[in-house]
């Protein structure tokens, strides 16, 4: 699965500000609104696409198709909330964004026995490990995002290696996701790094 954030050679200064002052008013909460009702649609799918993989082996592609839209959303949606990339996020689930990309390739066919595993024990196996290192990654973030703030709005510059790391932070959190969405029968890794191949990653330089 690969994750990537586009980085930008200069951020912009206006955007900072206005992201950081009202960003909960006219980018959280119109798209919480709406994501409210997506997560409840993708709750639903899930608890189909269990029955059918059960049964058939098989995610209904439409069905996956959905769910990854609903994590292309939420990276576009965390980019800008934590300041790593400009532009307002669009709404939809099928929109392109120049400046986000996830990538993983749809399973011709998924474990039924990794289905049951998660589903019975994946809150030990899976929340538990990752929820730790997620928990002291998120503080890291935090502090990460306080001080780019800062080098950003007097530079136009965000660091290349606090960059990374927020980057990292999102790609890691949204492999866990996948996983436990039954996207992806491969166990998230414990890194900030993309895993696997990618056929279209986000030119850095653009």
């Amino acid at each position: 699965m690969q994750v990537n954030v586009r980085y930008q050679d200069s951020f912009s200064r206006g955007e900072l500000i206005l992201r950081t002052l009202f960003g909960f008013i006219y980018i959280l909460i119109p798209h919480l609104l709406i994501l409210l009702f997506v997560m409840i649609a993708s709750s639903i799918i899930g608890f189909i696409a269990f029955w059918a993989i059960l049964f058939t082996g098989k995610f209904p592609r439409g069905m996956w198709d959905f769910q990854m839209g609903v994590l292309r959303w939420n990276l576009r949606l965390n980019a800008r909330l934590n300041n790593i990339a400009d532009g307002y996020p669009a709404f939809g689930l099928n929109v392109d964004d120049p400046n986000t990309s996830i990538e993983l390739a749809y399973p011709e066919s998924s474990s039924r026995g990794l289905v049951l595993l998660r589903v019975f024990f994946g809150f030990i196996y899976v929340y538990i490990p990752h929820g730790l290192c997620l928990l002291f990654l998120g503080l890291g973030a935090a502090i990460v995002r306080f001080l780019a703030f800062w080098i950003v709005l007097f530079t136009a510059k965000y660091p290349q290696g606090m960059f990374d790391f927020m980057v990292g932070v999102q790609r890691w959190g949204l492999r866990v996701s996948a996983y436990m969405m039954y996207l992806t029968d491969t166990y998230p890794p414990f890194s900030l790094e993309n895993q696997g191949a990618s056929n279209a990653p986000i030119d850095q330089n653009m």
